[in-house]
């Protein structure tokens, strides 16, 4: 049923879009299975999760993690992920910049802008983050700001959904219009809205359930 899951969703899924199946939640058995489908990017949002999960998979995996990371864990996650596309406060950012300079490792990064209406959502705000890009032009950096990502607002008006989209687009392309070097990543879009996201210009699109079915907890 995942490798079915998986076809399904890839034949959809326009060239030059990575599709990264959220495993949080799902066993390596699980994993394994979409594996041997072909699937290489996974999405983990817990980092004692991800520290287990890779040894125990293919070392050609890349991991993106997803999910609201304390800098207390870095250890866990950040010699393993090949993204972290959640960074979401300029105390994280200097965090990740700190262990990369320490362990002479470059680190892709998306900074995540907080857009959806739910308070509870992390993230910077468009200003912050043109601020960060700003910064990052001329600074010398084991950092290297991708793209963005974002999460729409959790609610069944398509119309709100498209509004989140618009917005980080426009963003999106007002960076890239500043010459940001190898910033071209937009992740957005997930299991119930991933084809509006990709008519926005998403470069990742990031599901779990359509993939592997409900989680467990």
């Amino acid at each position: 049923m995942i490798a079915e899951n998986l076809h399904s969703i890839t034949r959809k899924l326009p060239s030059g879009v990575t599709l990264v199946a959220v495993s949080k939640f799902h066993p390596v058995s699980a994993l394994q299975e979409a594996y041997d489908a072909g699937q290489r990017d996974f999405g983990e949002n817990r980092p004692q999760e991800l520290a287990a999960k890779v040894p125990l998979l293919p070392a050609d995996i890349r991991w993106h993690f997803i999910g609201h990371l304390q800098t207390n864990k870095l250890k866990m996650v950040l010699p393993y992920v090949s993204l972290v596309q959640s960074v979401d406060s300029l105390h994280l950012l200097e965090a990740i910049r700190a262990w990369a300079v320490s362990n002479n490792r470059l680190i892709d990064i998306l900074l995540e802008l907080h857009l959806g209406a739910e308070e509870t959502k992390h993230g910077f705000t468009e200003d912050e983050i043109i601020s960060i890009c700003h910064s990052e032009r001329s600074e010398e950096s084991m950092i290297r700001i991708r793209g963005l990502m974002g999460m729409a607002t959790n609610t069944e008006d398509v119309r709100v959904i498209e509004e989140d989209f618009i917005r980080i687009e426009k963003l999106f392309k007002r960076i890239q219009a500043m010459g940001l070097r190898d910033f071209d990543q937009l992740s957005i879009g997930m299991s119930g809205d991933w084809p509006l996201a990709v008519k926005h210009g998403a470069t990742m699109v990031r599901i779990g359930t359509d993939i592997f079915g409900p989680r467990e907890y």
